[in-house]
């Protein structure tokens, strides 16, 4: 059995369901993944054979990704620290009419190993905002690699700290940004204690023979605007021009979240 000190969202569920999947934030962090997932996915299936991909969400989290892909037919296993977050999922599955085609598993993802069949694989690991909230981080991307099938994929998010280092800096929050790395969030906050810079985890994938295909930033300009004017009111202008920016440079690195698509570039020893 696995011990872990990783952030459990039991007591968070509802109000994570709210702020990340509720409203115009969630719908940002989904569009701009699932626009960069349903472009690469093809290929993807060409470097499966053309079967469905064997599919693994690490922190899946309420499954949104989890659902969307089962609907499509590929083959899913979920995973989540939480049970209150699993439970959730699960609720929707089967209003999806999905649930049996997902393979259910709660707890660390530590355990995954130990806890899949003999000779797992996947194709493509899901792992979104994830890493900020371990004990370890380090330890994440070299255990999601040793899951991956040859030349497999993994979609990688995570909380970007220049971000909220910028959001501070215009709003003049000067004497937080020079406090900035002996920053602590309250416990009941979504904001994470433990972000890691985007050099430090490329650097990470590097060393695990990832090679990065696409970048792109989740709310590059929404969580700095201070007073809503224009098309800022409209939510479905704000979706559109976050997506027409979020792959573009410099604006993708001020994403308050940011995507990677990599794939293993060797063989798993």
């Amino acid at each position: 059995m696995v011990t872990t000190t990783d952030r459990n969202f039991d007591d968070l569920a509802e109000r994570f369901a709210h702020r990340v999947y509720g409203g115009a934030k969630g719908k940002i962090r989904q569009a701009v993944i699932s626009r960069d997932l349903d472009a690469f996915i093809p290929r993807a299936l060409a470097t499966a054979g053309l079967k469905p991909l064997r599919v693994l969400d690490v922190g899946g989290g309420l499954g949104y990704f989890a659902i969307k892909l089962a609907a499509l037919g590929h083959t899913v296993v979920f995973n989540d620290l939480s049970g209150v977050m699993t439970a959730k999922a699960q609720q929707t599955a089967k209003a999806v009419g999905v649930y049996d085609n997902i393979t259910w598993h709660t707890g660390p993802y530590q355990e995954l190993n130990q806890a899949l069949p003999a000779g797992h694989g996947f194709d493509l690991i899901l792992c979104h905002a994830l890493l900020e909230w371990l004990a370890q981080p380090a330890e994440l991307i070299p255990a999601l690699r040793a899951l991956l099938l040859p030349r497999g994929y993994l979609s990688f998010c995570f909380y970007n700290p220049q971000g909220m280092v910028y959001r501070n800096l215009i709003r003049g929050n000067f004497d937080w940004v020079n406090q900035s790395q002996h920053y602590r969030a309250n416990q009941r906050s979504l904001t994470p204690n433990n972000a890691i810079a985007i050099p430090q985890v490329e650097a990470w994938l590097s060393a695990s023979n990832f090679t990065i295909l696409s970048e792109a930033g989740i709310r590059v300009f929404t969580d700095y605007v201070v007073d809503k004017r224009g098309g800022h009111q409209c939510e479905d202008q704000v979706l559109a021009m976050e997506l027409v920016y979020s792959n573009q440079a410099p604006y993708m690195r001020l994403g308050r979240y940011i995507h990677i698509l990599a794939q293993c570039n060797t063989e798993n020893k």
